[in-house]
């Protein structure tokens, strides 16, 4: 990008520019959203045109989930933009899902839980869903076998674990979301895990991991040392 176009970034340096010095992870939600809409509006720099499409939906997740009558609400929310938008939330997914991905999805934990945040991330209710896996910690399958109210869901550590024996799984991951949105676990959190765990153990299955899904936040058990 030329001296002149940067300049002209209200911020003094280009989302795209920061992408390659600092990595994608560093930018924010308004510079990832400027990256995909390339361009502004009469009057209106995209990278305004980005803030107030957030300001407006409240989130990206809204955003993305909006339908094209929401969309077109929206000053400059034509058909070229919401199709780009819709087919980026596609592409994600696809990528996410593909069964080449989980081959080896151990190994870099981030994939998993950045695929397990777009499994529960747009659920209302809270949902408990377990990777089952092989021996050599590759996913044979993921369910959602459990679902509740706003704010709570009831989990029965037989039926896992009855699964998991139909399944022939070595391991498995579990995970659930928090509708309001906080990925802190909570005290019923911990207690069910510690019971899942003690059940899985008799059957020398390994629970890797719990991971309590937020919006745009997840919190892992393994990482605060809880398993």
């Amino acid at each position: 990008m030329t001296k002149r176009n940067r300049s002209t970034w209200p911020s003094g340096l280009a989302p795209r520019e920061k992408l390659m010095r600092d990595g994608a992870a560093a930018l924010s939600d308004s510079e990832l959203l400027a990256i995909f809409l390339r361009t502004g509006l009469p009057g209106v720099h995209v990278s305004q045109r980005a803030e107030q499409l957030l300001s407006h939906f409240g989130s990206l997740y809204h955003l993305i989930s909006a339908d094209y009558n929401q969309f077109s609400r929206h000053k400059g929310g034509g058909v070229a933009t919401y199709s780009q938008l819709q087919a980026i939330s596609e592409l994600a997914f696809r990528l996410f899902s593909g069964p080449q991905l989980f081959e080896n999805a151990l190994l870099n934990p981030k994939i998993t839980q950045h695929y397990v945040h777009s499994l529960l991330t747009h659920h209302e209710r809270e949902v408990f869903l377990v990777l089952f896996l092989d021996n050599q910690h590759r996913v044979i399958s993921h369910q959602e076998m459990f679902s509740g109210t706003i704010n709570s869901v009831v989990v029965h550590p037989r039926e896992i674990v009855r699964e998991a024996l139909k399944l022939n799984a070595a391991a498995i991951i579990l995970a659930h979301n928090h509708p309001s949105g906080k990925s802190q676990p909570s005290r019923a959190d911990r207690l069910l895990t510690e019971q899942i765990v003690s059940a899985c153990q008799l059957l020398e299955i390994k629970v890797l991991d719990h991971l309590v899904i937020g919006r745009g936040e997840y919190a892992s058990f393994a990482e605060l040392g809880w398993l």
